[in-house]
């Protein structure tokens, strides 16, 4: 079915943009000073990569359910009650940090719990971008929107730092609480489009199983040219990846002798590199030849990956320009990709089509994260990163000499329409 984007729809997205920026903050917050605790605590890559394989299993498991009932259900409703129970969880988490009771099993419940909220709000709100902003603007609101998300993550590691130096873990928690409070209201004030499909000659609403959904989700995902090319591709580079996801806190502080402020630096420095590149993008007006912006932007990316693991301990000058090449070129891929996703594929079935790409994309990413102490602990974390990256270069090359992406033309109008002609007629 066709969705009506107006200015009015824009600005309503607007205002639900913002709330989920301070949400943003909360969680990054949270996340931070959850990380630097474990790291500082317990100071084991086997223990910190376990707690980054409890956050992606779960998210990988339960996106796919939640795209389908993303496309399902009211979708306002859908966010109100994820964040709320959410929100529940952390005022849990406060308590038991405030009785003293709190141990690495209780925050992997913890950090598990939060995954499979996330595995329901993420594919909700960015299925909700193409209902409320206009095509023509979809490009640009998506830079602006890594860019925004790029300042608040800038932010949050310096803030999570700065409150540690004051105050207990239970106390910085409560951020959470008033963020989400603040999301909330302009989630409650504002008008979401509903893509229920309607049976116009009857007026009702065309009910499906859950099975069919899905199977219309993968039949969509497989339309798309070059789709299922890009996430093979996809699950290769977030396996090789997620090391620098589930080490960096260990890197910093057992490899470099780093404390708290300099893990917020190196995030600080890797953000501004992500807020650098979403400017770029959001200012850049058209792309030529997507596909290979993509490509050279994983690589160079990738390259910043491995200039982490040659860095000489101590030397944060180095580290810091490893994570800006990749906070760069991060915001350009992810744009994007996102802008082809959300001009292919139909409103109505972009929550289920979304979330299995995510799923599929992140498929072996706990089975990297699991791996990522047990190889830290046998190669080191420096030569661990280094030949992720490289690895990740090779693979990257390889897919565009060797398979047919480079001639997918994802640029035209007409290209576009014809995908789009052959997803309406796809029948379950």
């Amino acid at each position: 079915m066709e969705i009506i984007t107006n200015k009015e729809t824009f600005r309503s997205y607007l205002f639900f943009w913002t709330g989920q920026l301070f949400s943003l903050l909360g969680s990054t917050v949270v996340f931070f000073v959850i990380t630097f605790w474990i790291a500082e605590i317990y100071n084991d890559p086997v223990i910190s990569a376990f707690a980054s394989f409890l956050y992606i299993l779960p998210m990988t498991i339960c996106m796919p359910i939640a795209g389908v009932i993303a496309d399902r259900v009211n979708r306002k409703v859908l966010i109100a009650v994820v964040d709320s129970l959410q929100a529940y969880a952390t005022i849990i988490l406060i308590v038991l940090f405030q009785l003293g009771v709190t141990n690495i099993t209780i925050i992997y419940f913890f950090i598990s719990l939060r995954s499979v909220f996330q595995a329901f709000h993420v594919p909700t709100v960015n299925a909700i971008i193409p209902t409320m902003v206009p095509k023509e603007k979809l490009s640009r609101i998506n830079g602006v929107n890594f860019l925004f998300t790029g300042v608040v993550q800038l932010f949050a590691p310096f803030i999570g730092a700065m409150l540690l130096i004051f105050l207990s873990i239970y106390m910085i928690l409560w951020i959470d609480i008033i963020t989400f409070f603040i999301a909330l209201i302009p989630l409650l004030l504002i008008t979401i489009p509903s893509v229920r499909q309607i049976d116009y000659t009857h007026e009702k609403v065309v009910k499906r199983s859950f099975i069919k959904e899905f199977r219309l989700g993968l039949k969509t995902l497989k339309i798309i040219p070059g789709l299922i090319i890009m996430i093979i591709l996809a699950m290769l580079l977030n396996f090789l990846i997620r090391p620098i996801d589930s080490l960096m806190a260990l890197f910093i502080i057992d490899v470099h002798g780093g404390g708290v402020g300099h893990i917020a630096l190196a995030q600080m420095i890797f953000t501004g590199g992500m807020i650098t590149g979403a400017l770029y993008t959001s200012i850049k007006k058209t792309w030529n030849n997507k596909i290979r912006v993509i490509f050279i932007s994983i690589i160079i990316a990738l390259a910043g990956y491995m200039i982490f693991g040659i860095a000489p301990a101590g030397s944060y000058l180095v580290i810091g320009i490893g994570g800006a090449l990749l906070g760069f070129n991060l915001p350009i891929i992810n744009s994007l990709y996102q802008t082809f996703l959300q001009t292919t594929v139909p409103a109505d079935k972009l929550g289920r089509v979304a979330s299995i790409d995510h799923a599929l994309s992140s498929a072996i990413s706990p089975l990297g994260s699991l791996l990522s102490g047990p190889l830290a602990l046998i190669l080191g974390i420096p030569y661990l990163f280094f030949y992720s990256g490289l690895l990740g270069v090779v693979c990257t090359v390889g897919f565009w000499g060797l398979t047919g992406i480079r001639k997918v033309d994802i640029d035209s109008k007409s290209a576009l329409e014809e995908i789009n002609g052959r997803i309406d007629k796809i029948s379950i």
